[in-house]
């Protein structure tokens, strides 16, 4: 055993980590950024000494260093991309993960990572009411978790079609047709690449006011050819928040022996809700899910799910064995099999602590207080002169634009951005969609209010005003 004095010098590192974490979290901090990429640059990128330095020395730097560069995501004040929290219950789970220092590999690696991995999983499943035999992989983000069920499908539809991909690969392989709207997330765009895809495969449907594709459209489409097909919907839109309908686009997946891929980086949370059932219903249809833990449910980065219907076509994408990868008869599940890493973090100890400490009823309010106050904020701006919102929400999403009778409406929504945040009170940010700058503001921060959501909106109207005061 080592003599106390060897854990001194660990102790007052993780001491004061812990201190600083506290402070950070419950003391006012800029929301954007101080430093620029120079300054951030001089602090970072020095020579690498040639000896050792102390710890307590190095945190200290770090801290310094990074402070000026940080966002402010975890404020209840952060509107601009769709980013959660880190809830502080996650984030001592996610120091526990560090301190143990588990490899979630296989098994045998990490009994306990491999378990609380499971358990996840299967809350999870009850959670999102999704069929309960689906396989769960825990992965970085709804970017790899699209990844994992585009490939499970790829797989999948090939098997089907009579072609061994495992065996052949996919050079020689029947031309794969994927569907999806033309306003769908870069996200799927990536993974497809990432598993050989390119456009000769894509067929983009053309998408309505809320980016979302008709299924009549699609129908019309899917019957031009026959063929291995997939179609990939979205489950709450990453501008207007909308929803595919998934009971017509399971029927055409049905009628043409398709796999169906939900995209529902954070929609896929409004299962949880019995007033969202209009949106999420047919959901449970499709064959793979996409979500992150790291936006709605506050999960400490990297956190993501990939769910798959079956567990045979996801284990045939993503397995890897080897002599070496021990496999007892009294084994739990192997991490492997699910996700397409070997050594990899043990994710599943923040998402089961996150999970644990918000319950059912936990999840169900976070989400639903997002919706709110996204929706107060909506009816407040209504009635805006010379501000549009773009429908009332579906979700937690609101896009404000400028009208288009006022000249140059691009510059001006920039304007308005500019105004709100000179005012270091909110973080928000523009986006291009459908041609036009718009305002997109995501309500999923942690800690968020009916008061953050009533100074918003107070903020938008002044700085609007300014901006036409500004204008002449």
């Amino acid at each position: 055993m080592k003599p106390e004095s060897a854990f001194l010098p660990a102790h007052s590192v993780l001491s004061r980590v812990a201190e600083y974490g506290l402070a950070y979290r419950h003391s006012p901090r800029p929301l954007h950024p101080e430093a620029t990429t120079k300054e951030l640059r001089q602090a970072f990128c020095v020579p690498l000494p040639e000896e050792p330095t102390a710890g307590d020395d190095v945190i200290d730097r770090l801290i310094a260093a990074s402070e000026p560069g940080l966002v402010g995501n975890t404020d209840p004040n952060f509107f601009a991309w769709v980013m959660g929290g880190s809830d502080m219950v996650g984030v001592s789970a996610d120091v526990l993960t560090s301190v143990w220092g588990q490899n979630a590999a296989i098994f045998q690696t990490s009994p306990a990572a491999a378990i609380a991995e499971e358990a996840v999983a299967g809350w999870l499943l009850e959670l999102l009411n999704l069929p309960r035999d689906s396989s769960v992989g825990l992965v970085t983000g709804a970017t790899m978790a699209t990844f994992v069920g585009l490939a499970a499908a790829r797989s999948e539809v090939l098997h089907r079609a009579g072609y061994d991909f495992e065996a052949s690969g996919l050079q020689n392989a029947p031309l794969i047709r994927i569907y999806l709207s033309d306003d769908a997330h870069v996200a799927n765009h990536s993974a497809l690449r990432y598993l050989g895809f390119g456009d000769t495969n894509l067929v983009r449907i053309p998408s309505d006011a809320k980016g979302l594709m008709s299924v009549d459209d699609l129908g019309r489409e899917m019957d031009k050819t026959k063929g291995p097909k997939m179609i990939i919907g979205q489950a709450g839109h990453i501008n207007s928040g909308a929803f595919e309908d998934f009971v017509g686009l399971a029927a055409l997946a049905r009628t043409h022996n398709a796999w169906l891929h939900v995209d529902g980086a954070f929609g896929l949370w409004a299962r949880v809700l019995q007033d969202k059932s209009y949106m999420t219903q047919g959901l449970e249809l499709a064959d793979s899910w996409s979500v992150d833990g790291h936006k709605w449910i506050q999960i400490p980065y990297d956190s993501g799910f990939a769910i798959v219907r079956n567990p045979e076509a996801h284990k045939r994408a993503m397995d890897t064995s080897a002599g070496y990868l021990n496999i007892g008869p009294d084994d739990g599940r192997n991490p492997t099999e699910y996700n397409p890493e070997l050594s990899r973090r043990a994710r599943g100890f923040s998402a089961w602590a996150v999970l644990m400490s918000l319950g059912k009823t936990g999840v169900r309010k976070l989400v639903a207080g997002h919706c709110e106050t996204a929706q107060r904020v909506a009816e407040r701006l209504a009635d805006v002169p010379g501000l549009e919102v773009d429908g009332p929400p579906d979700l937690n999403q609101v896009i404000i634009h400028v009208s288009d009778e006022l000249a140059e409406a691009d510059d001006l929504a920039e304007h308005l951005a500019t105004r709100l945040n000179e005012s270091g009170q909110v973080f928000v940010k523009t986006a291009v969609w459908k041609g036009r700058s718009v305002l997109r503001l995501s309500f999923i921060s942690n800690g968020i209010d009916t008061s953050h959501a009533d100074d918003l909106a107070e903020a938008i109207v002044q700085s609007w005003k300014m901006v036409c005061e500004d204008m002449g």
